[in-house]
C-alpha cells in the first residue's frame, strides 16, 4: 500500500530542509528585533536626561531660626530642615529634608581648603552642572546623604566627626573622608547655597552613589 506521507525518520529533501531552516531563523531574527524595540525605551526611561535633570532644579528657603542659630554656632555642624515641594506628574508632596550646616571660623576657608583637595579654589566639581562655591557667606552646606549608598549620616559629639551608621564610614567636620574608616568612595557632597532678598536657600541635588566622581542624578 502507497501512503503520501513521509515515512519515518525522513525528514523531507534539501530544499524543504532549508525552507524550514529559513523560516525558523526569520521567525527568532524578527523575535529579536521586537525584544530589542521594547528594551530600548525601558532601558532609556532609567536614565536622566538633561532635560529632566534641570526641570526639577530649584531653591528651597531655609528656616530663619535655624540659620540664626548656625550663625552663633563655632564649635560644631548644626542640621539644618527644609521642605521641598514636588510634582510628578498629577501627584504634588513636600518632603522633608535636612542639610548639616558649617561655620567656618577665621581660619575655616585655608583649613577646608588644606582638608578637600577635591574642591579646587573651593569650587564644586561635578557632571551635569556647572562649577558652584562650596563657600558662601562663610558658611558651607553639606548633604545629609552619604555618598556611599545613600545612607543619612550623623554628626557624632564625642568623636567630633560625622559618622555613617550603615556602612562605618567617617567624616571630618570638614566632609573629608578619613582614610581606612569605610567604604565611601569620596568626601561629602557641598550643596549651592545663597542669599536672596534676605533669605538663605539651597538647591537640594542627589548625586551618584558609590562612585569618586560627582555626577548628578536628579535635583530632587
Amino acid at each position: 500500500m502507497s501512503s503520501t506521507g513521509q515515512p519515518n525518520g525522513d525528514v523531507g529533501t534539501p530544499e524543504e530542509i532549508s525552507r524550514r531552516e529559513f523560516l525558523a531563523g526569520a521567525t527568532v531574527f524578527m523575535g529579536g528585533i521586537v525584544g530589542v524595540s521594547v528594551a530600548i525605551p525601558v532601558v532609556a526611561s532609567l536614565i536622566p536626561t538633561e532635560e529632566i535633570i534641570a526641570g526639577s532644579k530649584g531653591w528651597w528657603p531655609l528656616d530663619a531660626g535655624e540659620m540664626k542659630q548656625l550663625q552663633a554656632r563655632t564649635d560644631k555642624p548644626i542640621k539644618i530642615f527644609f521642605t521641598h515641594h514636588i510634582t510628578d506628574g498629577y501627584l504634588e508632596s513636600d518632603n522633608p529634608e535636612y542639610v548639616w550646616g558649617v561655620k567656618l571660623g577665621p581660619d575655616g576657608m585655608a583649613k577646608l581648603a588644606a582638608a578637600r583637595p577635591d574642591l579646587p579654589n573651593l569650587q564644586v566639581i561635578a557632571q551635569g552642572i556647572s562649577p558652584y562655591p562650596a563657600v558662601v557667606m562663610g558658611f558651607v552646606m553639606f548633604s545629609s546623604i552619604c555618598p556611599h549608598l545613600g545612607c543619612h549620616f550623623d554628626w557624632n559629639d564625642a568623636q567630633n566627626k560625622f559618622m555613617c551608621p550603615c556602612h562605618g564610614s567617617q567624616f571630618t567636620a570638614y566632609g573629608q573622608h578619613i582614610e581606612g574608616q569605610g567604604p565611601a568612595p569620596r568626601s561629602l557632597d557641598p550643596l549651592p547655597f545663597e542669599e536672596k532678598s534676605g533669605v538663605a536657600e539651597i538647591t537640594w541635588i542627589r548625586y551618584k552613589q558609590g562612585v569618586p566622581d560627582r555626577v548628578v542624578v536628579s535635583y530632587t
